[in-house]
């Protein structure tokens, strides 16, 4: 059953119609992040995070050096693992330590972007070259073309002028043919052609004594 014949204040009145509810939700409107995330601190500082056992465990000066580090190799120098070590105690094991191995690794990456960052130099270079090239030979393709439509120019005047006998004046061939050719009209010395002469008189038209030869004669 349409509802074309119904007035619209029903089905314009929004969202919020109690009256005809729906289980339709936008994802805006769900809840979320219902769960807060707590930090594992006690009072006791024996577990969790910030605990004794685990300050304990972390090397703290090496963290500092290595985000001092890390903070220098994005302005000037490349990362360089002796920052780290400099004007500190040698460690047992530091090969083991997976924060020296970390920057170990930070500083060959770091070797392998200048590498690439030389190759994309070269790849530069070659793509100007290219360009130059290519833009060397339009020019030579553009210059070739001109000079082909000026000869060709040239060649046309040059026929147009070599092919009118009266601006040819340097050639000797330049005879004028003359024809004699009499007309009828000259031999004969009379027109054919009936002049038209004005009458004022009807009966004695053109038309009238054609009229009366033709049909009364």
């Amino acid at each position: 059953m349409t509802t074309a014949h119904r007035p619209t204040y029903d089905p314009a009145r929004g969202k919020l119609n109690e009256q005809a509810p729906t289980r339709m939700f936008s994802s805006r409107s769900l809840p979320a992040y219902t769960v807060l995330k707590y930090r594992q601190i006690y009072k006791d500082k024996d577990m969790g995070q910030e605990s004794s056992e685990e300050i304990e465990q972390r090397d703290l000066r090496l963290e500092l050096l290595e985000a001092e580090a890390l903070h220098f190799s994005k302005k000037e120098d490349p990362y360089d693992i002796k920052k780290i070590t400099q004007n500190n105690e040698p460690l047992k094991n530091n090969h083991e330590d997976p924060k020296i191995k970390r920057a170990m690794i930070l500083q060959e990456t770091r070797n392998i972007d200048a590498d690439d960052d030389k190759e994309d130099e070269n790849e530069d270079n070659d793509d100007r070259e290219l360009e130059k090239i290519r833009r060397e030979r339009a020019e030579e393709s553009e210059r070739l073309e001109r000079e082909k439509a000026q000869k060709d120019e040239e060649q046309r005047e040059r026929e147009i002028a070599m092919g009118n006998p009266l601006l040819n004046i340097s050639s000797k061939d330049f005879n004028v043919k003359r024809r004699y050719v009499l007309s009828s009209d000259q031999a004969k010395g009379i027109s054919d052609r009936p002049k038209k002469e004005f009458v004022n008189d009807l009966l004695r038209t053109e038309f009238h004594k054609k009229f009366m030869k033709r049909y009364v004669k």
